[in-house]
């Protein structure tokens, strides 16, 4: 893969003469030291094989050789003034061009417009807007391109100082030696508990080495997880993901389970492929189907929180610019359906790229460099509400700045965000850093979700089991998501958008079911919850508690919410012919002996009478009110008293 990273449109410097055979580097002016010299210009000879290739790390290293010898070059400190430009550097940049221009005026054509990008890299608006507005007075009217170009720079600068006149209340911090190197780290993607991190990285060691056409190292990806709050030591997630060829992060489903991968295997179809988590072994990467991948470029994607839908980035024929974000939704038959181009406001007529979905399910993210930047691509957000996508909002100063800030992943908690970015201070050109966000002036307000997650095992042996997950609005009785546990561990890790009511249901061969019920308010904010399963065997005398059996208030009528599990106990009923049990009640100890002897009755009798109705046999299931007499927990309080309202189910015979 070549760079996934978008990047700015670049004014090749095309006007400079050689070094070599500038007045200011030959023997006449330098009679004296012939040696010099000629170190001095073989230095600007190699340099110049890196500059005009644009690898301007390796350029300047060359030309700070020439510079000792002749610091007054104009054409020299204009060159290492434009590397300095694209560099973490930036501030030695102003000085060098400053000088260049002051020693000779002339000294090249673009040389304002390279001081107004180098006042505009470091922030220094008013200056920037007056070099470009000096560039746009030289131009042609026939020259179009430069002309639009020194325009939108203009208005960038003006993004830029009403941005940075209200700057983000953020602690912006390095990731340290653990993830960064003196190489290249990019495209970081998390868990939405912030658990696990996975990011690209060109550093010595990578899978398919040395790269012949650029010089650096082919990108492999590497992961580390978060212990203790510390990240350890990255390790390279090999073979099947990594190969001979570019292989980099793209986006991680919310449990982490479920890895995007960006390769370019074939050498000649770069594409995005999917990769699972079985166990601790990642699969070989897959790719993802024609209603997604084309002939041309798909850089970006990521999927919603229930997987349901993927929002990704193409050039395809037929969009509103250069790349546009795409959505394709799962299909009965369980493929991708055909793209959706999400359209204005989110795309504009230049890129959009690197999209990512909050685990809340309506919160996109994404960069751009065609709505209103502080210069190349800046992050915005957009919210989904009521069908249509709100116009997108830059993030912010100090996140956005006028480099190319892309690939911008945020926690469920909206706490933290992760992205890469060039800063003074980096241990390479580009490194990971972690957004904490003291305030939510990003996420606007509390991310509306809660973030279920804990370990499914067995409950005679204690060992971890891979189940199914599936998620129930009960409302509604449909399934909204469904999901695996690790198989290794047993861990698993949802993301409920507020404002239903939900059924979660673990389901094992060879055990019973396992039922939850989360009630989540729309106004409810962020919550995490730990909530450990325990699977037992279809054993006499076994009991799971129905929590999702739901009656009126005060009454035994079975309410429309009920339907789900109560199919699920049919199931159950129908897969073992033979199997007998026994439905039971319990209520809190709110109310008399006999009152509440007599509606639990009632209540188990409700549910015995809808299996009957569905074609179960009346001697194969008993209901059995008890009243108050069997509390699980304190009635002294609600949750205790919620608890201890319940209905079972137990096996009596098999």
């Amino acid at each position: 893969m070549k760079n996934i990273l978008l990047i700015t449109v670049i004014f090749a410097l095309t006007h400079f003469t050689a070094y070599a055979q500038s007045k200011e580097f030959n023997s006449a002016n330098f009679p004296n030291d012939k040696q010099g010299l000629k170190e001095a210009q073989k230095a600007i000879k190699e340099g110049d094989s890196f500059y005009y290739d644009l690898q301007y790390d390796e350029a300047v290293l060359h030309y700070q050789i020439a510079y000792k010898f002749n610091p007054d070059n104009a054409e020299l400190d204009l060159k290492m003034g434009n590397c300095y430009i694209h560099s973490v550097k930036k501030k030695k940049a102003i000085e060098l061009i400053e000088k260049a221009i002051q020693l000779k005026p002339d000294v090249d054509i673009d040389a304002h417009f390279l001081l107004a990008k180098a006042y505009h890299f470091n922030l220094e608006w008013d200056k920037a807007i007056e070099e470009y507005s000096r560039c746009l007075g030289k131009k042609s009217e026939s020259n179009d391109a430069e002309i639009v170009t020194a325009k939108r720079k203009i208005e960038e600068c003006k993004v830029g100082k009403k941005l940075m006149a209200a700057p983000l209340n953020v602690k912006i911090e390095s990731l340290g030696s653990a993830i960064n190197t003196e190489y290249d780290e990019y495209c970081p993607v998390i868990s939405a508990d912030e658990s696990v991190l996975y990011f690209t990285s060109k550093r010595e060691g990578t899978t398919g080495g040395l790269e012949n056409e650029s010089g650096e190292y082919y990108e492999d990806i590497y992961f580390s997880e978060n212990k203790n709050g510390k990240w350890t030591p990255a390790k390279n997630l090999g073979p099947p993901v990594n190969s001979e060829r570019n292989d980099a992060t793209v986006n991680l489903s919310v449990d982490g389970q479920r890895l995007f991968v960006y390769r370019d295997a074939s050498n000649v179809d770069a594409d995005i492929s999917e990769s699972r988590l079985r166990g601790k072994q990642w699969s070989a990467p897959q790719r993802l189907s024609s209603n997604i991948n084309t002939k041309l470029q798909e850089t970006s994607a990521a999927f919603t929180p229930d997987e349901k839908a993927i929002y990704f980035v193409s050039n395809k024929e037929g969009g509103h610019g250069g790349k546009d974000i795409y959505v394709s939704r799962l299909t009965a038959k369980g493929d991708w359906g055909p793209a959706e181009n999400l359209g204005p406001p989110v795309n504009t007529e230049m890129d959009e790229d690197a999209v990512f979905m909050h685990p809340d399910g309506k919160t996109l993210y994404f960069c751009s460099n065609g709505h209103n930047t502080m210069g190349g691509f800046d992050i915005f957000v957009t919210v989904l509400e009521g069908g249509k996508w709100s116009e997108p909002q830059n993030i912010g100063y100090p996140i956005n700045t006028p480099e190319n800030d892309v690939s911008f992943v945020i926690s469920a908690s909206g706490k933290h965000a992760y992205y890469a970015s060039a800063r003074e201070g980096s241990l390479g050109k580009r490194d990971i850093y972690m957004v904490t966000f003291v305030n939510d002036t990003v996420v606007k307000a509390q991310p509306q979700l809660t973030l279920l997650s804990g370990t499914i095992t067995d409950e005679a042996t204690g060992q971890p089991l891979g189940a199914n997950i599936e998620v129930i609005d009960n409302l509604k009785a449909q399934s909204v998501a469904k999901f695996e546990s690790n198989s290794e561990t047993g861990k698993y890790l949802v993301s409920l958008p507020s404002g239903r009511n939900y059924g979660i249901v673990v389901r094992k061969e060879g055990h019973l079911f396992h039922s939850e019920n989360i009630d989540i308010p729309a106004s409810k904010g962020y919550v995490e919850i730990n909530k450990p399963v325990v699977l037992r065997k279809p054993e006499v005398g076994k009991k799971i508690i129905l929590n999702n059996i739901f009656y009126d208030f005060d009454k035994a009528n079975l309410r429309m919410e009920s339907m789900s599990e109560l199919t699920r106990v049919l199931e159950v009923l129908n897969e073992m012919p033979s199997l007998k049990i026994e439905v039971s009640s319990h209520t809190d100890n709110r109310g008399s002996d006999e009152y509440n002897q007599k509606l639990s009755q009632a209540r188990a009798q409700s549910v015995v009478d809808y299996l009957i109705s569905k074609g179960i046999s009346a001697d194969r299931v008993i209901a059995k009110g008890y009243g108050k007499t069997q509390p699980v927990a304190s009635n002294d309080t609600d949750e205790g008293r919620q608890l201890n309202r319940r209905t079972e189910f137990k096996i009596l015979s098999k």
